[in-house]
């Protein structure tokens, strides 16, 4: 027909291949120009059909057909305009400013950690950057962080934290802000409360619309720490000083006393607590203990667990206690000089226990792991240190009819030192007052509820007496404040309060002076001074809540005395050790005595060994003299006898004849041992090399087998071992390490000497590191 057309629709693929092009449309139109012409009769059309050569169409001028095909392209349609709800919004990255050197780090005051995970202390806000794959609308968009810690997250028990978004920060609660936007960029400020949860957190990001469209949730690559914070006045662990802060919570090197009250020996102790994989160690030791997470935001319960866990006693905790002086499958404790290999090698054997320790062991990590989680910390050394093993809260000896020991009875002992810990935090759990240093124990003494731990104990209810108040604060006081009380046995098999010394234990109670490596003696903090009236007041205070109340109603008379005396720094080992016994007539009559001596060689513990010399000693005294006895315990006696720390006991006792008055005292020395003599050579510079010579020279006539040294230096070299082998008697060895200093300021370089014969014995060098 004239002027049809015929339009056409390609097939489409799109429902195969998405995204394809939409098909092109075609338009095909005949175009008729020509005359109407006759209509061909039937019978022609069959004939054509049938003979087509011979019967062909005639073509015509006036009758022309053209066939005309056109491609035309759909027009191009308007471009589409999204609303900003359209486009869901996502995280494309997110970045938690974690560098050592960044700001959150730097205001955290956890810049001198290792590693580059976020590390950051509770009470305080910290900044992170996200950005999305559009603007962050703040009237259609929708965004909160989730935070969470342990392997069951809670929301109820603080475990999963939702932090909203909000417009202002406020103190005290889990809230973010963005305080800058520019472009598809955000930087928020985010706050934590003080009373948060310590320990390792994951972090997601989770984005929405106002449409309450699906959620959107961007898991962060890197972990959170969230440490106890000193520097934080909510937080329970606040120490309102500087100095004590860089003190106890930011020094990684201390001194750990020990020795007997007359000769107090020190020893420099690397605690490490920033060192590489420390930081891992100390939450491997929470997560081991099974505290559940929610406990770890109190610092009671923390140093409660880590007491238990730093001793393996019943938990498999980091340190096997070991007082025999066979140390052959293991490490003798007076070798160690830092805590970063015991707690690598603690964690790197998922939790196996590290042999051996002992109290200034044990201490010395318990310092590393509370001042690693944030909470101040100090070992502490208490001399004539009491172990109290029936809650008497006295120390008790017992004699028989004839004023021999009776050893069985025996079980108080006084250790001639003990090592343990003070840390800070208040005590809302306590009547007020009571905050402030708290003693805790990791040695492996008596159980606790059922575990080997011992404290928090309030430093302040132990110098009043108040013994009732939690945790464990009977036997602390008992180790610096009993009395040694001493009976003798009757006919009938009852005993007899026969003497009392009131001045006996917890003498010189000793830490590392804040900013100097001087000792400070804080024995006031645990008592107040000796034989006033506060301090009697406090001991009959506490005696009523032990197991013998009745101790102070016996009478004594005290007009004859006894003391040992000392020259200098004492006896040095490889030489007759020499004493002084001074007896004093205190009344204007005569006074006729034999008093009874015996030394025995004794474990720091106070535990006894075997006696090595008794003898007796008849004394006469005129009124108001005063004698000294020269007492001498030959070298040739004690050589092949001594044990770990090289301690000794000197017992007398006596009963005055005309009064019936008992003498007794006991007296503790150590035989001094030579130190390590450390020099540094060349120039301490950052990268460059330098060394130090170590030198020792053996004290003994005889020699010592199997010497190794042991050296370490934190930011200067990994701790290492060098064996010696047999040193010959009074032979010197000379040692020269060669080291490249890796940070810059003052350090450390520390070694000790391993071996059978001769313990403690160990020195330092104060090395100054420039940068280059």
């Amino acid at each position: 027909m004239p002027g049809e057309r015929l339009t056409v629709r390609g097939t489409s693929e799109i429902g195969r291949f998405p995204g394809a092009a939409p098909p092109t449309r075609v338009e095909l139109t005949i175009h008729h120009q020509a005359e109407k012409k006759p209509e061909e009769s039937g019978c022609r059309r069959w004939l054509r059909k049938m003979c087509p050569c011979c019967c062909k169409r005639q073509n015509s001028t006036s009758y022309d057909v053209t066939d005309k095909v056109e491609f035309t392209k759909p027009p191009t349609p308007a471009p589409v305009i999204m609303e900003k709800d359209e486009i869901k919004l996502t995280v494309c990255s997110m970045d938690l400013l974690s560098s050592k050197t960044g700001q959150n780090r730097q205001e955290h005051h956890t810049d001198l950690y290792h590693g580059d995970e976020l590390i950051i202390r509770r009470g305080q806000t910290f900044q992170m950057e996200l950005e999305f794959n559009r603007p962050f609308y703040a009237d259609n968009d929708k965004l909160h962080l989730d935070m969470k810690t342990g392997s069951l997250p809670m929301v109820s028990k603080g475990t999963h934290v939702i932090i909203p978004l909000v417009d202002e920060l406020e103190d005290e609660r889990w809230e973010a802000k963005i305080v800058e936007q520019n472009g598809n960029k955000v930087k928020l400020s985010v706050n934590s409360p003080s009373t948060a949860v310590v320990g390792l957190y994951g972090l997601s990001v989770v984005t929405s619309t106002l449409k309450g469209e699906a959620a959107a949730t961007h898991n962060s690559s890197k972990n959170i720490v969230m440490l106890f914070n000193p520097w934080c006045e909510e937080d329970t662990v606040f120490l309102d000083d500087e100095e004590e802060r860089k003190e106890y919570v930011l020094n990684d090197t201390g001194r750990i006393y020990y020795g007997t009250e007359k000769q107090i020996g020190a020893r420099t102790w690397n605690f490490g607590q920033f060192h590489e994989n420390i930081l891992e160690a100390c939450l491997f030791i929470l997560e081991k203990s099974d505290m559940p997470p929610s406990g770890q935001a109190d610092p009671v319960n923390v140093v409660r667990v880590i007491s238990a866990m730093i001793n393996a006693q019943d938990d498999f905790g980091v340190l096997v206690g070991n007082w025999s002086g066979d140390y052959a499958d293991g490490i003798s404790p007076s070798a160690w000089s830092s805590s970063v290999e015991i707690l690598r090698k603690y964690h790197a054997s998922n939790g196996t226990p590290v042999s051996y320790g002992q109290c200034w062991v044990f201490s010395g990590v318990t310092t590393t792991v509370l001042r690693c989680l944030g909470i101040p910390a100090r070992s502490v050394t208490n001399f004539q240190s009491a172990h109290d093993t029936d809650v008497s809260l006295t120390t008790d000896v017992y004699f028989d009819a004839d004023m021999e020991p009776i050893d069985y009875l025996n079980s108080d002992s006084v250790w001639n030192f003990h090592v343990w810990n003070d840390c800070w935090m208040a005590r809302p759990d306590l009547p007020p007052g009571n905050g402030g240093w708290q003693a805790v124990d990791s040695t492996p003494q008596e159980t606790s509820q059922g575990t080997f731990r011992c404290g928090p104990a309030s430093l302040n209810a132990i110098r009043s007496g108040q013994v009732y108040l939690k945790h464990d604060t009977p036997f602390v006081f008992a180790e610096v404040n009993s009395d040694k009380v001493y009976w003798q046995r009757n006919l009938d098999g009852t005993f007899s309060q026969i003497h009392s010394e009131k001045k006996a234990v917890g003498h010189f109670i000793s830490t590392k002076a804040v900013g100097s490596d001087e000792r400070a003696d804080i024995t006031h903090l645990y008592k107040h001074e000796e034989g006033s009236e506060e301090e009697r007041i406090a001991v009959v205070t506490a005696s009523r809540h032990g197991s013998k109340p009745e101790v102070y109603s016996a009478p004594m008379a005290e007009d004859v005395s006894v003391e040992v005396k000392m020259d200098g720094e004492g006896p040095r080992m490889g030489a007759d050790a020499q004493l002084s016994i001074v007896v004093k007539n205190l009344s204007s009559e005569p006074r006729r005595t034999t008093l009874h001596s015996q030394v025995a060689v004794m474990y720091y513990t106070g535990v006894l060994r075997n006696a090595i010399k008794k003898e007796q000693m008849p004394v006469e005294l005129l009124p108001n003299e005063e004698k000294t006895i020269e007492w001498v315990l030959p070298y040739q006696q004690y050589q092949n006898q001594l044990v770990d720390q090289a301690a000794l006991m000197l017992t007398l006792s006596g009963r005055v004849s005309e009064t019936q008055q008992v003498l007794a005292n006991q007296t503790t020395f150590r035989l001094r041992t030579p130190d390590l003599n450390i020099t540094p050579l060349g120039d301490a510079i950052v990268g460059k090399e330098m060394a130090a010579k170590i030198t020792f020279t053996n004290p003994l006539p005889r020699t010592l087998k199997g010497v190794v040294f042991r050296v370490e230096g934190l930011g200067l070299q990994k701790g290492h071992e060098v064996v010696v082998g047999d040193v010959g008697g009074h032979s010197t060895v000379t040692l020269t390490e060669h080291f490249i200093p890796s940070q810059p300021g003052p350090r450390k370089l520390v070694a000790s000497l391993d071996c059978k014969q001769l313990t403690q014995v160990h020195g330092v060098a104060d090395i100054v590191v420039l940068e280059q």
